[in-house]
């Protein structure tokens, strides 16, 4: 049985994902206070810029709500309701118009049927029920002994591998909403070509935080496999 918190290989699987995660919160947070701070041209808030797009797209059965939090900003595909955060709401920065374009971009691909976006969706029960039990199942597999407790571990690493395919699946995803978010706002006369680079900066950073999920994902599902490998040899 190993010893997971004194494992160096869980070290050196967990650390670069943890920091690149870390760094990319940091940009995250560090662009979009800078945006936050640049009025856009046209004087549309968030709210108004994701209401326009909306609208523009035949989506007006969509409603745009204000909810609480810092970057709390989610599509809710189930009952159709585009909910900013305070900060994206009100504000007519280049933040804000592109974090609440995005989440719109989200809404076009629900009204398209995209896939990625369909998939990640019916992920979501499967991966809130692995993503804990998953290792659980794992930790009891691995105090078994014999091929019960190998099938029982291998068990466990699959339910935790959903995890890892939703945060992949999750990537199209977010990159398909910002290049829609950036071709609405220019569509919708929301922002001028040129405003676009603070907008990319902001949506740049954000997706980062995604391709670190993902790469923590993986590398834990990688980490765990590995153990099991040691366990058989």
């Amino acid at each position: 049985m190993p010893f997971f918190y004194f494992d160096p290989l869980f070290l050196i699987l967990s650390i670069p994902p943890l920091l690149l995660g870390l760094w990319a919160q940091m940009r995250v947070k560090s662009a979009f206070a800078q945006y936050s701070n640049v009025r856009s041209a046209s004087g549309i808030s968030g709210a108004q810029a994701a209401r326009r797009i909306l609208d523009m797209n035949g989506l007006q059965t969509v409603t745009v709500e204000r909810t609480g939090g810092t970057l709390s900003d989610h599509y809710d595909p189930r009952h159709k309701v585009l909910r900013l955060s305070g900060d994206v709401y009100q504000t007519p920065s280049l933040a804000a118009v592109g974090v609440a374009a995005h989440e719109a971009g989200h809404a076009l691909q629900d009204q398209q049927h995209y896939g990625p976006l369909r998939l990640r969706s019916g992920l979501v029960p499967a991966v809130q029920f692995g993503s804990w039990l998953g290792p659980i199942i794992f930790m009891v597999g691995l105090f078994m002994s014999g091929t019960l407790g190998d099938s029982i571990a291998l068990l466990g690493v699959l339910l935790f591998g959903l995890t890892a395919v939703f945060a992949l699946v999750t990537l199209p995803v977010e990159f398909d909403a910002s290049k829609r978010a950036k071709q609405q706002l220019v569509s919708a006369g929301i922002l001028a070509p040129q405003e676009l680079a603070g907008v990319n900066k902001v949506l740049d950073a954000a997706a980062l935080t995604y391709v670190a999920a993902a790469v923590q994902a993986v590398t834990t599902m990688i980490y765990y496999l590995m153990i099991l490998g040691r366990r058989r040899d």
